[in-house]
């Protein structure tokens, strides 16, 4: 089944569904033996599996470590695969950055290098966001237009920028400078495809500028790019769904997906409890809304284990003055998996709890991943997951005669 069948089927109604993701929720077994979600005392999220039907979800493919876009794409009923874009264009939407078709834009992260030209932190000790913008504004200072491309910086949040390129001619089609790894020399921005050789040059060009303009920080002294995107527009979810939705997300590139899909944005917000207090605030505005955990993640990149058991405890605490809202259909999940045994995403599969009065019971009684292997909804494609809410909450018709 595809999904965008689900859109023939999509009805108004008045029910409410909310969706609390867990950035990088999933996980692998740590000194214990037990995942972070296994070992996190979670007496809420334990009984709301119990009430609800779990499972688990693939983000994109059995095997495929996923992005944070192509995720959340899948997560809102869109085929990561055939909607797959560029982290540029994520950022630069969560920024509210006004895009124009001439655009190129792509992810900056800002990063350490050695005096051996070799990376020794992919971002820079996150530096705090007031340097983030001075840097930004001593690149755009000092890095000249290249000939008729206009060169943009805007801070983002911590280590992360956009680079924008405005012109004609540019293309996507560039290799990411991050290897990815540290101890490793950046890669440089070759042409993958003969059209691209013009934008190679302007960012060979960048690149060996902006080298020189922060020969001088002590932390972020080089950029790496990634996520190269020339700006699209998506179909929305009020178009597709008829859903009219708020997301509440203090991270700019989760605001900036849920833009693109036509979400209205909440203000910012920089903890779980904030979000949860402007989800109580705007309960009755909405009838879809996106509430992101992002520490979760973030934890689980660092490589620190009982930090990520920590953001699930706190949201745990939380939970209840979700649940008392009680909603039409909540679901708890993640985009993908970060466990922290690997300090990076991963390709394993996400536990899910979808609480609604019309489940179908299961026999899973505590949250997490090896419980939830045995839920209702088995092991599904991410992307199903918006159709499965969507039927709970009364907003599908029947298919046929």
């Amino acid at each position: 089944m595809h999904p965008e069948l689900i859109d023939t089927l999509a009805i108004p109604n008045t029910t409410k569904i909310i969706f609390l993701i867990m950035d990088g929720l999933g996980g692998l077994p740590g000194p214990e033996g037990m995942t972070e979600l296994e070992t996190a005392q979670t007496p809420n999220l334990d009984a709301l599996a119990k009430k609800g039907v779990c499972g688990l979800l693939d983000p994109v493919g059995y095997g495929i470590t996923p992005g944070s876009g192509p995720a959340h794409f899948a997560l809102f009923g869109y085929d990561p695969v055939k909607n797959n874009i560029g982290r540029g264009i994520l950022e630069g939407a969560g920024i509210d950055f006004p895009m124009t078709e001439q655009d190129l834009l792509i992810r900056i992260n800002f990063a350490t290098m050695n005096s051996d030209g070799l990376i020794v932190d992919r971002r820079a000790g996150r530096i705090d966001n007031e340097t983030n913008r001075r840097i930004c504004q001593k690149l755009q200072k000092n890095i000249p237009l290249d000939g008729n491309v206009e060169v943009i910086f805007q801070s983002v949040k911590e280590h992360r920028a956009v680079l924008v390129l405005r012109g004609e001619g540019l293309t996507e089609e560039i290799q990411e400078t991050d290897p990815q790894h540290t101890g490793m020399a950046p890669l440089s921005p070759r042409a993958l495809v003969p059209e691209a050789k013009f934008t190679e040059t302007i960012l060979t060009n960048v690149i060996n500028r902006a080298r020189e303009v922060l020969s001088e920080e002590p932390k972020a002294n080089m950029l790496l790019l990634r996520g190269y995107a020339k700006y699209r527009k998506y179909p929305s979810l009020y178009g597709r769904y008829r859903l009219n939705a708020l997301a509440i997300a203090s991270y700019p590139m989760y605001r900036g997906i849920a833009r693109l899909l036509g979400m209205n944005i909440a203000r910012q917000t920089e903890t779980v409890a904030e979000e949860i207090a402007v989800l109580r605030e705007h309960y009755h505005d909405y009838d879809f809304f996106f509430v992101h955990v992002k520490a979760t993640d973030s934890r689980g990149e660092d490589g620190n284990f009982d930090g990520k058991v920590t953001v699930i405890e706190e949201v745990d605490a939380l939970l209840p003055q979700i649940t008392d809202l009680k909603p039409d259909v909540l679901v708890v999940t993640g985009d993908h998996s970060t466990p922290a045994v690997l300090a990076s995403h991963s390709w394993h599969p996400v536990p899910v709890i979808l609480s609604a009065a019309t489940c179908r019971p299961d026999m899973v009684t505590y949250f997490a991943e090896r419980d939830c292997i045995r839920g209702g909804l088995g092991r599904m494609p991410m992307m199903y997951l918006m159709g499965q809410a969507l039927a709970h909450a009364r907003r599908l018709e029947k298919f046929g005669a």
